[in-house]
């Protein structure tokens, strides 16, 4: 930060503050506060520490405030052990960090960041105290992940200086920040939020408030997608998490990932997303992670979820094929789309490829089997033909495993080829059962799909929700990115197969995907 730029916004009381000054960021030496000194709140806490600023913690429970102090110190203490700070930056550091024992004590803060229970009467009641105590032009946040920014902020007297400061945990380490801006807050307090958190060295992106913000609210599909393919019967969550994770390119399965964040709190998003969105059913949560849930089955945590984390328990292995035979030929009918590199990987393995013109492209196998991009169709549909179906990879060249999807009329002869097919890539192969849109295909579908309706409502900007997927929750390409590589015409045909064969709504392109869709068609007509 410019010495310019600070000196604008150390004025504090002043008349003479320049529009300027409203929305920079928060000075280096003006102090910030935090309230609730739980695993959060030491890591914004943190965070603002090691920014430059004075921090001053305060908890409602005696002693709290101090025991976290010391905790992290002690967290400071092991950064210049590993060699991340310096001795020095460390005393420094120290030396500005307060516990509070009462409120009163953060009278002259500059921002107030709040990480307390998931509560709403305990927060409207804690932000309706701050009141009382700070000055007008103090920004007051929340940390909420669950609760509605402009609920929290409804009973205030200047409700526009209020915001959402969404980090994601461990603070320290995770630099994603959604920025949410409530019915009320005022323009120029989001932008400071905005820019202090830049400030901190954190990637923030803006988000209006809407049940899930950005993160939780676009993710929902990348469980409950997985969730359903298990209740159909069509593949085990071992199998789901390996297709996810080495064709699709996640860095976890969804069983794994809700085994570690808890199935209870998981299963809690998704239900408050839920009723928050009047129970639309593209939020609908899963019976059968509801029962694990009542079973006390809760992940890591409990020593059992999907998987048991017992001493000396295994983890169940992912179905994989046996080793079959590769065909010599096969023929390309048409363009195979999202998977055209196919083609060159077959080639460069001592496959023969002979191209053949046809719409709706796909191999055709010596046996006479046809192998078809997932596109929402099923197999049993086809009791004439032996078709077979195989999975979207992120990156056909770099995926580890491919994923097939078989018929009731498919004979073992047309597996074998295709099986065989895929491993002369040196691909482990998977089977599953007959289900539409296979597994990574209806997740980037629906995750592209809630994503794009985002985009459409003015929820975020698609940079951010593309931003925010890839930093809070790992993904290999923003959900828009994807559907952009895929196609949006690509996307839109799998989820309308989906609807046509599950018409509940679920699975209805929103009309933000629609609008790209027919703007890619128009843009290729050209």
């Amino acid at each position: 930060m410019s010495a310019d730029t600070s000196a604008t916004v150390t004025v504090r009381g002043s008349d003479d503050v320049t529009a300027a000054s409203e929305t920079a960021a928060v000075g280096q030496d003006l102090a910030v506060a935090v309230v609730g000194t739980g695993t959060m709140g030491q890591g914004i806490a943190q965070v603002a520490l090691v920014a430059g600023h004075p921090v001053r913690l305060y908890d409602s429970a005696p002693g709290r405030a101090k025991e976290a102090v010391a905790a992290l110190t002690a967290r400071l203490d092991r950064l210049v052990e590993k060699g991340r700070m310096e001795a020095a930056a460390r005393e420094t550091a120290v030396g500005r960090l307060y516990a509070a024992e009462e409120l009163a004590e953060l009278a002259d803060v500059a921002l107030v960041v709040e990480a307390i229970v998931e509560h709403l009467p305990v927060k409207r009641q804690l932000f309706a105290d701050l009141e009382t105590v700070v000055g007008d032009d103090t920004v007051l946040a929340t940390n909420t992940s669950s609760l509605s920014v402009t609920a929290i902020a409804g009973g205030l007297r200047l409700p526009g200086r209020f915001v959402g400061l969404h980090f994601f945990n461990p603070a320290p380490l995770l630099p994603l920040v959604e920025v949410v801006s409530g019915f009320a807050t005022d323009a120029d307090v989001a932008t400071r939020a905005y820019e202090t958190m830049k400030a901190w060295g954190k990637t923030p992106v803006r988000c209006a408030d809407t049940p899930g913000f950005i993160v939780n609210r676009v993710a929902r599909p990348f469980y409950a997608e997985a969730l359903r393919i298990y209740e159909e019967g069509a593949a085990d969550p071992a199998t789901i998490d390996a297709a996810l994770r080495e064709c699709g390119g996640f860095r976890m399965g969804p069983f794994e990932l809700t085994d570690l964040i808890g199935q209870d709190v998981n299963e809690a998003v998704t239900r408050s997303v839920w009723d928050s969105f009047y129970q639309d059913p593209k939020f609908t949560p899963s019976l059968a992670q509801r029962r694990l849930v009542e079973s006390g089955r809760l992940g890591r945590k409990s020593g059992q979820g999907w998987f048991s984390y017992a001493d000396g328990a295994e983890r169940p292995e992912p179905h994989t094929a046996e080793p079959a035979e590769a065909p010599k030929r096969i023929v390309v009918r048409g363009d195979l789309g999202p998977a055209e590199p196919l083609v060159g990987l077959f080639e460069a393995a001592g496959i023969t490829v002979r191209r053949k013109k046809g719409d709706g492209g796909f191999i055709q196998l010596p046996s006479g089997g046809e192998l078809n991009l997932a596109d929402g169709e099923s197999a049993f549909e086809y009791h004439r033909e032996e078709i077979l179906y195989f999975d979207l990879a992120l990156d056909y060249a770099r995926a580890t495993r491919i994923v097939l999807s078989t018929g009731d009329h498919t004979s073992a002869e047309t597996l074998a080829e295709a099986v065989g097919l895929f491993q002369a890539l040196g691909k482990k192969v998977s089977v599953i059962g007959d289900v539409p849109g296979m597994i990574v295909a209806r997740t980037v579908a629906m995750l592209a799909d809630l994503a794009a309706d985002a985009v459409a409502r003015g929820v975020a900007s698609e940079e951010d929700i593309d931003t925010a997927m890839r930093l809070g929750v790992n993904y290999p390409l923003g959900p828009l990115e994807w559907a952009a590589k895929v196609g949006y015409r690509n996307t839109t045909a799998v989820l309308q197969g989906l609807h046509k064969r599950y018409p509940t709504g679920r699975y209805a392109p929103s009309f933000g995907l629609m609008r790209r869709c027919y703007t890619e068609e128009a843009e290729d007509e050209r």
